[in-house]
């Protein structure tokens, strides 16, 4: 694993360069490895440029969404494969593009649980969907299926007005009996997304991400929720309140969805109240930049650095430079708070706001990835005197978040292509690499 963070000198383990006596004197100190694991709506993002007759044709709404059937939506899909009207087809998913992310970011192992066409053909979309899918993340428990995997298809006509055709096809098919219990008991995190819980009854994917979280609990995997989007919260409030409580360690949220899931419209203020269910919360907010709330013992706190900041918290990053933990682990727990605005100011241009989230997520997961693979292999470091959740305080992880947020804002893909460049350390990086 790459360690996270971007530091003068490179992380890497295992230490191919030690000494020779001491790896004589401890054969047994192989590196164990580590992965995280997540359950997606396996699926593509289209985009076409197509004639305002070919949106007649298919009896499409202008300028609106629709869900279409897996028969129609084939056929407007066969069209545009065959007038060559398909101008971008990435991989896509909400999970799908965290995993990738973390993988480019930590060349680290990550394994995804979701559908996958049965035989596929080159240049449709399961083939682009694996050509666009890091080598790192493990496609080997996809369970296979006759019929596409799903599918957005955004039709943009000649005076620019998009249009968008959905084809769920077999996407939610997902069974429990293609999920691996070993691999999600062993790993540093299990992900899944709001939109695995908005299945039709007769879909068995809601019913294995809760197999899938059941396990995770049981064997103390942190579960981390991204909520999606406001629309799956709103109307269900109180049932997801609950659902945090009882199953999920992390929630990564928007200010939109932060205001469906609590009624308060500050993100800092919604942070503090997805806390009283939650151990660690993301937030990014727009312009804004993006806040990071947990816990940390009192005995475990330490002050940050930087100025404080005003808010409707007076002075909430005083201890920024803690590493969070879960609430249930501190015997005098604090709330702790960070905030940070975009890198650079944000970007000139945003090419693509779809995934800057996804990718804030991802920074964060190498973060408690690293943690965990460091506490297994170096066990008696002075990083693991207490049971945190991240390998770096919670002002350092909003860093790496910001800048892996905006490396996906200035591209058209959700997903990274390579990792982001090396700067030197700051102070608070030195302190925590003593």
């Amino acid at each position: 694993m790459k360690f996270p963070g971007q530091r003068k000198h490179k992380h890497f383990f295992p230490i191919e360069a030690r000494n020779p006596l001491l790896s004589e004197l401890l054969p047994q100190n192989k590196p164990v490895p580590g992965h995280i694991c997540g359950i997606d709506q396996v699926m593509v993002d289209i985009e076409a440029h197509v004639p305002d007759d070919f949106l007649a044709r298919h009896g499409l709404s202008k300028g609106h969404s629709m869900v279409l059937e897996p028969a129609r939506a084939q056929a407007i899909y066969d069209e545009l494969l065959a007038g060559r009207l398909i101008v971008s087809e990435f991989a896509g998913g909400t999970i799908g593009n965290t995993l990738h992310n973390y993988s480019v970011l930590a060349d680290d192992r990550s394994v995804l649980f979701g559908v996958m066409n049965e035989q596929i053909r080159v240049g449709t979309s399961a083939y682009r969907y694996l050509c666009n899918t890091s080598s790192r993340v493990d496609l080997n428990y996809l369970q296979p299926v006759t019929g596409s995997i799903g599918q957005c298809i955004t039709l943009i006509s000649a005076d620019g007005e998009r249009s968008f055709a959905i084809n769920k096809g077999m996407m939610d098919r997902l069974a429990p009996a293609y999920l691996d219990k070993e691999q999600i008991q062993s790993a540093s995190a299990l992900v899944i997304t709001a939109y695995l819980m908005r299945c039709d009854t007769d879909e068995p994917m809601q019913d294995t991400a809760l197999q899938a979280v059941t396990w995770a609990r049981e064997a103390g995997v942190p579960v981390v929720l991204t909520m999606g989007t406001k629309f799956i919260v709103e109307d269900r409030r109180e049932w997801w309140q609950q659902f945090i409580r009882d199953y999920v360690t992390v929630v990564a949220m928007n200010e939109d969805e932060a205001l469906a899931l609590t009624g308060i419209s500050e993100p800092l203020r919604a942070c503090e109240r997805v806390l009283e269910w939650a151990d660690l919360v993301l937030c990014t907010a727009g312009p804004i930049g993006l806040y990071l709330a947990g816990y940390v013992d009192e005995a475990h706190r330490r002050e940050t650095g930087r100025e404080l900041l005003p808010g409707t918290i007076p002075e909430f990053n005083r201890y920024e430079y803690s590493r969070p933990m879960r609430r249930a682990d501190c015997r005098q727990a604090r709330k702790i708070y960070t905030h940070i605005a975009p890198y650079m100011g944000g970007p000139e241009r945003i090419k693509n706001t779809n995934g800057a989230g996804d990718g804030a997520l991802a920074a964060l997961l190498h973060d408690m990835a690293a943690n965990g693979y460091h506490r297994q292999n170096v066990p008696g470091s002075a990083k693991h005197r207490a049971p945190h959740l991240s390998y770096s305080s919670l002002s350092q992880v909003s860093k790496y978040a910001n800048r892996v947020s905006f490396e996906v804002l200035v591209q058209h893909s959700p997903r990274l292509s390579r990792g982001l460049p090396e700067r030197e350390d700051s102070l608070e990086e030195t302190y925590w690499a003593r």
